[in-house]
């Protein structure tokens, strides 16, 4: 049990790791290179090591060099053979990405995970392998992992798939058609959800060196026979992680400049910014970083379905506003690592605040929020987002408090650290 301790934020300044979906996108363009590449500023956390350890028996050599530096040697574009079961824990975005790539390799792939793992959506992507000639099976729920895939079957170069549910049954798809012979067409049929995410899959794969053409987010073109490039690869600042300290300068009416964001980047958790200052914030681009100042919050209508990571976020902050915030544009994230709107819901309604949940989205009316013990289900992002309450809120205590090692093993120990100069 995590008790968060109310405090003064007159003038912070915290830095945060690298971002967790460019690691992740990184790693396998690497993994799947020609020749050596080196990732810097890569984020160490349970998912990405995860990925990094199904690389290797899949034939990535990953070895650390030097600080916070990593050194891959790929494969070249075609995976090794591995008998047993490829574990994913609860990385949806290991497993997603994974279950399209090892169609490169040959033989049998089995990719599993945790029990909430076999709760989350994979049929739409499952449809699209097999429209690619692809044998993939659920070996429990029809639609859902654990899966086995069969691989080193002549493929077919043309693709339908519906994202409604999540960008990364797309990310997949484009991450593995360079490396197949004839390349890839693929039509996106419904969605996507999360477009920025689909944007940063195409920067890495541009930054190792591959092609393709695209429509929009409705078609896109990928020519077959690339080699991944290996080079040098540094993850900017994760703007997800950032969101919980601007938050903080939020509700607190505090001032907390995160370091390392790109003003620029691509991450669409960065309009954080935009909807904090639409509640009142002040928000000030500063050298090296990225600064919220607090104000008296005011409830906002926003559609989020291009950054569902900041909805716990912005609905906590929502608690602390004037008037009733309505978030819509996300039912995917009913099937992230926990249903996140139900968490929410249920956790504001712990402490006295009333929320109602939307089949696409919820609603928060600000209040007063009191003190309460907030079950995060084990989901990192419920537990960072109600510690921002805690700083405002005396007697606020996170369960199970280790489940943010998932993306931000170091939190706890910053979030400690918090104090104004």
């Amino acid at each position: 049990m995590k008790p968060i301790a109310p405090r003064l934020l007159k003038s912070v300044r915290v830095a945060v790791p690298g971002s967790k979906s460019l690691t992740h996108r990184a790693l396998l363009a690497a993994g799947l290179a020609r020749g050596v590449s080196v990732i810097e500023n890569g984020l160490s956390c349970e998912d990405t090591h995860l990925t990094m350890d199904a690389l290797g028996r899949l034939g990535v050599a990953i070895t650390p060099d030097g600080e916070n530096r990593l050194r891959v040697t790929g494969c070249n574009g075609c995976f090794r053979g591995f008998s047993e079961a490829l574990y994913l824990g609860n990385s949806g975005t290991s497993l997603r990405f994974l279950t399209a790539l090892v169609v490169l390799g040959k033989g049998a792939y089995r990719l599993t995970g945790t029990e909430r793992m076999t709760r989350r959506p994979l049929r739409e992507l499952m449809d699209a392998l097999r429209q690619l000639g692809v044998s993939i099976r659920s070996l429990k729920t029809d639609g859902y992992p654990p899966v086995e895939i069969f691989a080193g079957n002549p493929l077919k170069t043309t693709a339908r798939v519906d994202c409604t549910k999540s960008s990364q049954f797309l990310s997949g798809l484009l991450l593995m058609a360079p490396c197949t012979p004839g390349g890839m067409e693929i039509e996106v049929t419904r969605g996507p959800v999360s477009r920025p995410y689909v944007d940063l899959t195409l920067d890495v794969m541009d930054a190792f060196g591959v092609g393709f053409q695209r429509n929009g987010y409705e078609r896109f073109i990928v020519p077959g026979g690339q080699s991944y490039q290996g080079r040098s690869f540094r993850v900017e600042g994760d703007c997800s992680q950032a969101g919980y300290f601007w938050a903080a300068a939020a509700v607190t009416r505090g001032s907390v400049m995160v370091t390392g964001i790109d003003p620029a980047s691509r991450q669409g958790d960065l309009r954080l910014l935009e909807l904090l200052e639409h509640m009142g914030c002040t928000v000030t681009r500063e050298t090296g970083g990225i600064r919220v100042t607090g104000g008296s919050l005011q409830a906002l209508e926003a559609d989020l379905s291009d950054m569902p990571d900041a909805v716990p976020t912005l609905a906590v902050t929502a608690a602390y506003a004037a008037g009733k915030t309505r978030i819509r544009g996300v039912p995917h994230l009913k099937g992230k690592e926990s249903d996140r709107i139900d968490a929410v819901v249920k956790n504001l309604r712990r402490m006295g605040i009333r929320a109602e949940a939307r089949e696409d989205g919820l609603t928060v009316q600000g209040g007063i929020p009191r003190g309460a013990v907030i079950d995060p289900r084990n989901d990192h992002r419920i537990a960072m987002s109600f510690a921002v309450a805690g700083l405002n809120t005396p007697g606020v205590q996170i369960e199970n408090e280790a489940c943010v090692t998932k993306s931000f093993p170091d939190f706890w120990g910053v979030w400690d650290r918090l104090s104004g100069s």
